[in-house]
């Protein structure tokens, strides 16, 4: 007997991310804004995160109580995995009160970011002109963004040539922020992860001189596992019921 489950809205948007980034031709606008729309949709319950508890089980990890992720109880830039195939990834970084994610670049990626409660600052920059000095990373860039976002807003957008490829987030309340990287990082097939300073030039306004750093020391991101519905992709093994 055929059986409907209803999907996740998790399950809705990898499906879609899926059917976008697996094809051989560039998104169109028109399928941006439809994951857009999807994105906007999900709210932190629906990735396994409990954005109001305050309590701790003395029986369960530090993050973690009834089976969620507890948002107001992390204490250090925490990465949950969701999910990830050749063409995109999916996760979320929980940050607490004053975290702070160093300006780093996305290579040839278009990402999708939903800011899922909290506030933060983001800044975020365009190249100008860039060019590579004893294989480090320097040039100019403008200014996209340099503004405090606070849920709920819409989710954003960066695109691989354009829209503010490079970008920090310092947290001013605990949040969490749900990406959709496409393609993912990858150090074999050229989009590692490289980290910036920004130089403000005073002659210029809204503009900076970005110079390649090495990954900062104080940069400490844990791992917490991600407790939201099971994602089923391509290739997975499918219950059937009878």
């Amino acid at each position: 007997m055929d059986c409907a489950i209803e999907r996740s809205k998790v399950q809705v948007l990898y499906d879609a991310c899926d059917a976008v980034f697996s094809q051989k031709e560039l998104p169109t606008f028109q399928q941006i804004q439809w994951l857009k729309n999807l994105l906007d949709l999900m709210e932190a319950i629906d990735v396994g995160i409990d954005e109001f508890s305050l309590h701790q089980s003395p029986f369960s990890s530090p993050k973690i109580t009834k089976g969620l992720v507890c948002g107001q109880a992390v204490s250090e830039i925490t990465y949950i995995h969701i999910r990830e195939c050749d063409n995109f990834s999916m996760g979320v970084f929980c940050f607490p009160a004053g975290g702070t994610f160093p300006l780093h670049d996305h290579p040839n990626m278009t990402v999708l970011s939903k800011l899922l409660y909290g506030s933060v600052h983001v800044k975020a920059y365009d190249w100008v002109k860039v060019e590579n000095s004893s294989c480090r990373t320097i040039g100019l860039a403008g200014i996209v963004t340099n503004s405090i976002f606070n849920a709920p807003r819409e989710p954003s957008i960066l695109f691989p040539r354009s829209g503010g490829n490079i970008h920090s987030f310092t947290a001013l309340t605990p949040c969490a922020i749900l990406d959709v990287l496409a393609p993912p990082y990858s150090e074999e097939f050229g989009r590692p992860s490289t980290y910036f300073y920004d130089m403000p030039i005073p002659t210029l306004p809204g503009y900076v001189i970005l110079e390649e750093r090495d990954l900062p020391d104080d940069l400490v991101v844990t791992r917490a596992p991600y407790l939201g519905p099971s994602i089923v992709a391509a290739g997975d093994e499918l219950m059937t019921c009878s």
